[in-house]
């Protein structure tokens, strides 16, 4: 049987690449016994899989017998499984059959098997191994031919690893692992799921066939759907009952969906995965250090332009804000974190104070350095570019224009930076470079 007979004899609608992968994998092991473990939300439709699973398997003429395991309570669990002989318990008047003898020749769904108590798990992984079981109250071991499919909405390995599920049991019952996607990573299946349901409600009840407008059918793609397939459901039969309209709007179906009311957003489509936040993390913190490159490139070549050919240095190009680069995602760092790195940019008063007094250590240096260049010997060195004698290097020449216009300024370092055409930050950090060398 293809993929779309099977969709329309078990009414799985939906043409996503998504839902294709799991009916292919489903028809792969229907033919085999093999155990297999259907993962998914709840709400994805893992009951239905497993029907199909068993209606396309040799034990189709078999039982189908459907156990819930976190309905029964955790003292039941074992007599419901493996039956219980007369008098096994208090209320046990009669020997009863557990639901593995009445899924004798078919196949027995393992509903929620994660809220299966470690107790009934050691049972249920010999049942799986040999074949044979035992009803509570008797040791006459019984053999039983029954092919399991287990669901679970919670992640097993994990479980595994604090100690509320056998890591033995875990490999058994995972030898196919079928993972069921939720109904918002295939966006493509909603609109006509929501029209299926929405036609079969209408049939079952009698009323009119509603039709959606444009606006109704963006905000059920918009929406998170975190109650899945069984919440669209729900939501297309109210619509065939509650709303006596031939047409649906959006603000008709506010109301029928989980947490959107008039005026309030929408639940987010999607949120970031980890290594998203990462890659946009990696991705601010390169732009950053462009821009301190960029910083350092452009104060060269003004400090070159200066002493060569005087006059005012360009002025830099302004490169793009890191929102206009790439979409900042909500880990990011916010509007208040953002440096404009230009001339004048500010200087963030938590690392340091920019008060003319200085540091004892930094203001020696900068005394010593006014001092030295006072004298005449020094000024005719460090002036080597203006007046025609032997040029300094970079570092005496951006030294001295350091020390001048601290000197011009009285020791006041936001000005002497606007002088120099440099950011405060900046001059702190060579006003460090040249207390070092000294």
């Amino acid at each position: 049987m293809d993929r779309e007979a099977i969709q329309q004899r078990f009414g799985i609608i939906g043409q996503s690449q998504a839902i294709r992968n799991v009916i292919d994998r489903a028809r792969l092991v229907a033919r085999t016994d093999i155990t297999v473990l259907l993962q998914g939300e709840s709400g994805v439709g893992k009951e239905l899989l497993a029907h199909a699973i068993h209606e396309l398997s040799p034990r189709r003429h078999g039982p189908f017998v459907i156990v819930n395991c976190g309905a029964i309570p955790e003292g039941l669990i074992e007599s419901e499984l493996f039956g219980a002989e007369k008098g096994a318990y208090t209320g046990a008047v009669e020997r009863r059959k557990g639901y593995f003898e009445e899924a004798d020749g078919g196949t027995i769904f393992l509903d929620e098997i994660g809220e299966m108590p470690l107790a009934a798990q050691v049972r249920l992984l010999r049942v799986l191994e040999t074949g044979e079981f035992s009803r509570v109250g008797s040791s006459r071991p019984i053999k039983t031919d029954v092919r399991v499919i287990a669901a679970t909405n919670k992640d097993l390995a994990k479980a595994v690893r604090t100690g509320h599920f056998r890591e033995d049991l875990y490999y058994r019952i995972s030898t196919v692992v079928i993972e069921i996607p939720p109904l918002r990573e295939r966006r493509e299946d909603i609109l006509p799921l929501f029209e299926y349901f929405l036609q079969r409600a209408a049939q079952r009840y009698s009323t009119p066939l509603r039709r959606l407008d444009e606006g109704a059918r963006q905000l059920l793609l918009r929406y998170h759907w975190p109650g899945n397939v069984r919440e669209l459901r729900n939501v297309a039969e109210q619509v065939a009952v509650l709303l006596n309209k031939p047409v649906i709007s959006a603000e008709d179906l506010r109301p029928l969906l989980r947490g959107v009311s008039t005026g309030s957003s929408l639940i987010p489509v999607s949120r970031p995965s980890r290594q998203e936040e990462h890659d946009a993390r990696e991705r601010e913190l390169i732009y950053r250090l462009l821009l301190e490159l960029r910083l350092g490139m452009h104060e060269i070549k003004a400090l070159l332009h200066r002493l060569v050919g005087g006059g005012q240095p360009p002025r830099p190009e302004r490169l793009p804000a890191p929102a206009e680069s790439f979409p900042r995602s909500a880990s990011t760092w916010t509007e208040a974190e953002d440096v404009t790195f230009v001339e004048d940019a500010p200087f963030d008063a938590d690392e340091i104070d920019y008060e003319p007094v200085q540091p004892a250590s930094q203001q020696d240096a900068v005394q010593a350095e006014v001092k030295s260049s006072e004298a005449p010997q020094e000024t005719s060195s460090a002036l080597g570019p203006l007046n025609g004698e032997k040029l300094p290097t970079l570092a005496e020449a951006e030294r001295w224009l350091i020390v001048e216009a601290l000197k011009r300024y009285k020791g006041n370092r936001r000005q002497a930076a606007r002088a120099l055409g440099i950011s405060e930050r900046t001059l702190y950090r060579k006003l460090k470079e040249i207390d070092e060398t000294l």
